[in-house]
């Protein structure tokens, strides 16, 4: 199984080309990167973590920015978002930016992506709150098309443009599209366009992975899809070696420790015990 860590960057974290370096000396797979705008000051949605917004959920830097930093100091650490609000970006620059960023790392970029929970967030970028899974889906298939296409257009409900040309293209083909939320419906997302899922460790109404495995590989079976086809990413912050264990054999492909938004002083140790932790799992 592989170790992977998400961390909010901020200006008072651990800098990112410093984190990112560290991490792969210690042999981890994948660098997270959250994202969120900006947050208003108005809540129409509760956060789903319940109680107060975290504030590194106001200080976040832009995710493409923090990754290709990362990407110019390491050779083989993946980068990734955790996650991308596609609804709130613009598809055709999000497609360039991707594929941008996939040349420039080799081809070790992971798009992860959400439709966030954020209602005013999303509104403030002319996003429809009750539309917006359906927008996510659409984007997702018309960034597909100009990835691999010479001349791609698409015409969706909410996602339209006639034919172009734009490159770069990713150096992926497949590009990996990991489509994070909660069972069922995120489940079903993965199902239907994802390369893999991300689901919550234990965090409400994420649930057990022992209640929703078996209802999402029933999933994928009715859907013609393979297991191995649509990967669990899983995310969270326990360190039970033993529940790792389990997941691993479960069939969990990745883990991804969520650490706070720290300086180096305090986020290096946190490496360290992750490190000893990914080499027991997998010993």
């Amino acid at each position: 199984m592989d170790f992977g860590v998400l961390m909010f960057m901020t200006d008072y974290a651990m800098p990112v080309a410093a984190l990112a370096q560290a991490m792969e000396e210690r042999g981890f797979e994948s660098l997270w990167a959250p994202e969120h705008s900006h947050i208003p000051l108005t809540r129409k949605t509760p956060f789903p973590g319940g109680g107060e917004l975290p504030k590194p959920y106001y200080d976040a830097m832009d995710p493409f920015v923090s990754l290709s930093i990362a990407a110019a100091v390491t050779k083989k650490l993946k980068l990734a978002t955790g996650v991308c609000l596609v609804i709130q970006r613009d598809t055709i620059q999000l497609a360039k930016t991707v594929a941008s960023l996939d040349q420039v790392s080799g081809g070790r970029f992971l798009f992860g992506i959400g439709g966030g929970w954020n209602q005013d967030e999303m509104e403030d970028h002319g996003t429809v709150y009750t539309t917006r899974f359906k927008k996510m889906r659409e984007q997702v298939e018309a960034m597909r098309e100009i990835w691999t296409k010479s001349k791609p257009d698409y015409h969706g409900d909410i996602v339209d443009f006639p034919p172009m040309m734009t490159w770069p293209k990713p150096v992926q083909n497949p590009l990996p599209v990991i489509v994070g939320g909660a069972f069922p419906h995120a489940a079903r997302r993965a199902v239907r366009y994802g390369n893999g899922w991300a689901p919550i460790a234990g965090r409400a109404p994420y649930g057990d992975i022992n209640d929703y495995l078996p209802k999402f590989k029933a999933m994928l079976s009715e859907a013609g899809r393979k297991f191995e086809d649509v990967p669990i990413t899983l995310m969270g912050g326990g360190e039970d070696i033993d529940l790792l264990k389990r997941y691993r054999d479960m069939g969990v492909v990745r883990w991804v420790a969520m650490l706070p938004a720290e300086g180096a002083d305090a986020t290096l140790p946190r490496l360290d015990r992750w490190a000893a932790i990914m080499r027991q799992v997998n010993s």
